[in-house]
């Protein structure tokens, strides 16, 4: 009997949920009677799937990306990511599959094959990638019009939050069925969360995932994401990962601590005898370098940019510092054996595997190239009331400098890029036709 038969038997599951990840992040896939999943063992369906856009529209060059027949590939379902589905109302399992085309090979326009190439490419080096996602989000009012400006849910209390209230333990406890929920449906599916906590913005949480192998925790991600909307919304509440989903509060990111050990010893390499060592600069200098091109990753929605404020606590220049907020790339203290680093670039609405496949090419690319880092800033240098923002503003400049940067291209496969770029690309124009009530009002009859 082989793994996913077990537990299926186990816990007498009607129903399976076959998934995969689209290149928005955005769960797609089937739903198998139990005895139908175990009979095909795999499954097929159009790879087209893999590249609509976040409106399920198709890019300009969509056949130039995929088939013009729109074939299928095949769907190989990995059991290390079977889980139980605990809001449904009878049992039933869910698992994440890899993409594979019909000749047997990883599809390339896969979320988790550019992951996993990532990642064979250090195994080659002889290094185990070691990450932790912190994830940021909003509760907020149900909203069924999108004309209608966005809410912060109301507590059990009955009222809106209406000041900053940062790691408040009453202003998480106004929340806290759903925050039951939310750790009894974790626990069901053996989501490795830890902390949660109160962000400064109304309704604004942020929940730690221990430490661990990257794409296990992309895929811990990518399930969180589902997990959390079904909480809430079992208590009447939207939960959204908008990386700025209301124009007073602070945008929601999701922060990567990062680092490396040797797959022999276990020992992080990022330590030399109680200092950082030279790979930990060479990292650190390939995240300076090539986060800016690789920017439409780590922010991949027009929305996205709108967290890039200046004044409103967001990484904005490609700086670095121990235990220094104000930096976008951030040392945090810790014993030498923990020694990482947080890279605070991606927004809550990245998709988790495409964010950490390009966080880590990034430090790859610095280890390879041997290259180095600015001097480390200490407090928040210049100390400026509007500081300049380093980085792209809008989706269309970012994917601009991600279509320059040709190592960037190279180590996730020009394929691939071309792919994403026709998919955002698509966003940005889709979005830019869309006029908004700030032009109407001012300039309407004031140009």
């Amino acid at each position: 009997m082989t793994e996913l038969e077990a537990f299926l038997k186990e816990h007498a599951i009607t129903e399976v949920e076959s998934t995969l990840a689209d290149m928005t992040g955005n769960a797609r896939g089937k739903f198998y009677p139990t005895f139908k999943f175990l009979a095909e063992k795999t499954g097929r369906i159009p790879e087209t799937v893999l590249v609509q856009s976040v409106t399920g529209d198709w890019a300009d060059n969509h056949y130039d990306i995929v088939d013009a027949s729109d074939r299928d590939m095949v769907l190989k379902p990995d059991p290390n990511t079977i889980r139980m589905v605990p809001w449904a109302d009878e049992p039933t399992a869910q698992v994440i599959n890899d993409c594979y085309t019909t000749d047997g090979k990883l599809h390339p326009l896969a979320s988790r094959t550019i992951l996993r190439h990532i990642l064979s490419l250090y195994e080659r080096e002889g290094w185990q990638p070691v990450i932790a996602p912190e994830v940021e989000f909003y509760l907020i009012q149900p909203n069924t019009d999108p004309d209608y400006e966005l809410k912060p849910a109301a507590g059990r209390s009955g009222k809106r939050e209406t000041s900053r209230r940062s790691y408040s333990i009453d202003a998480v406890n106004e929340f806290n069925t759903i925050i039951d929920t939310l750790y009894s449906y974790c626990e069901a599916q053996n989501l490795d969360v830890d902390t949660l906590i109160h962000e400064s913005g109304a309704a604004q949480m942020e929940i730690n995932f221990i430490h661990g192998n990257p794409l296990d925790l992309a895929d811990q991600v990518f399930v969180f994401k589902r997990t959390l909307r079904e909480a809430a919304l079992k208590h009447g509440v939207y939960a959204t990962f908008m990386a700025k989903p209301m124009k007073n509060e602070p945008g929601s990111s999701m922060h990567i601590h990062q680092s490396l050990v040797d797959s022999q010893t276990g020992k992080n390499v990022f330590d030399d005898n109680g200092q950082p060592s030279e790979l930990f600069y060479n990292y650190l200098g390939g995240l300076q370098q090539y986060t800016p091109n690789a920017i439409s990753f780590f922010a991949p929605n027009v929305n996205s940019y709108r967290r890039f404020s200046p004044e409103m606590a967001a990484p904005i220049n490609m700086n670095w510092g121990f235990d220094n907020r104000t930096a976008g790339l951030r040392i945090p203290y810790a014993p030498p054996q923990a020694t990482r680093i947080e890279n605070r670039f991606p927004g809550a609405d990245c998709n988790p595997y495409l964010a950490i496949a390009a966080t880590l090419a990034c430090g790859y690319l610095g280890m390879k190239q041997k290259l180095k880092p600015t001097d480390p800033v200490k407090g928040n240098e210049p100390p400026l009331e509007y500081p300049e923002v380093e980085i792209a503003r809008t989706l269309e400049e970012g994917l601009r400098l991600l279509e320059e940067c040709e190592p960037l291209c190279e180590i996730l496969g020009q394929d691939f890029v071309t792919a994403y770029m026709g998919v955002k690309r698509s966003e940005f124009e889709t979005f830019n036709r869309v006029i908004s009530s700030w032009e109407r009002e001012h300039l309407l009859l004031n140009v």
